[in-house]
């Protein structure tokens, strides 16, 4: 299996080295990460999208997270990392059509490791039906909320919000515990942001 290669950073964000996605998590060095929100416009009501993580994952199996996401490798710009939406879901998007909204930091922290994120994160609205084609190896599913429930939700506002299926043949409610457990700072930072661009 090829080993992954991150640069590392102070909590400033000055570069200070190289080091394996393994050591990384382990000890708990800041890295650089790409993400992308997807926020559909049906009929005047804006939906977020989130990904429902593969079973086979080590981390966080199961759970709901950012509609696409990953690492910036050490030989990779930001911008590279817009591979993340055609390799998990199967949608092909330009750094054109993306807004971008900034490098939000969030930690989480495990029994087994400390991820210490950067994460550069960006907007992408549509009002076009999305067809996913998923990299089941990493994706299960995907599911979209109303962007006003999710906005209260990230505020406390909701303990529960309703998700959708993408066929729109399955609904449930989900609370935070059904979520990576990123920082609340994090999903405020993320709500707010994107309430000012749609």
């Amino acid at each position: 299996m090829e080993i992954e290669i991150l640069n590392i950073f102070d909590e400033n964000g000055k570069l200070v080295g190289k080091k394996s996605r393994k050591d990384v998590h382990e000890k708990g060095y800041w890295h650089e990460t790409f993400q992308c929100w997807i926020v559909g416009r049906e009929d005047g009501t804006n939906y977020i999208y989130f990904q429902i993580r593969s079973d086979e994952k080590a981390d966080f199996p199961g759970l709901l997270d950012i509609t696409a996401a990953g690492h910036i490798l050490a030989d990779e710009t930001v911008e590279d990392g817009i591979r993340e939406v055609q390799e998990e879901l199967g949608i092909e998007v330009t750094m054109d059509e993306l807004i971008p909204l900034g490098i939000i930091k969030n930690t989480i922290k495990t029994g087994h490791f400390i991820d210490n994120e950067f994460g550069n994160n960006y907007l992408y609205i549509t009002e076009q039906n999305l067809e996913f084609n998923l990299q089941v190896e990493e994706v299960s599913g995907m599911v979209k909320a109303k962007f006003e429930d999710f906005y209260q939700f990230c505020f406390g506002e909701l303990e529960e919000i309703l998700v959708i299926s993408e066929t729109e043949s399955d609904f449930r409610y989900i609370s935070k515990n059904d979520f990576v457990p990123h920082q609340d700072t994090y999903f405020i930072t993320v709500a707010e942001r994107i309430a000012a661009r749609i």
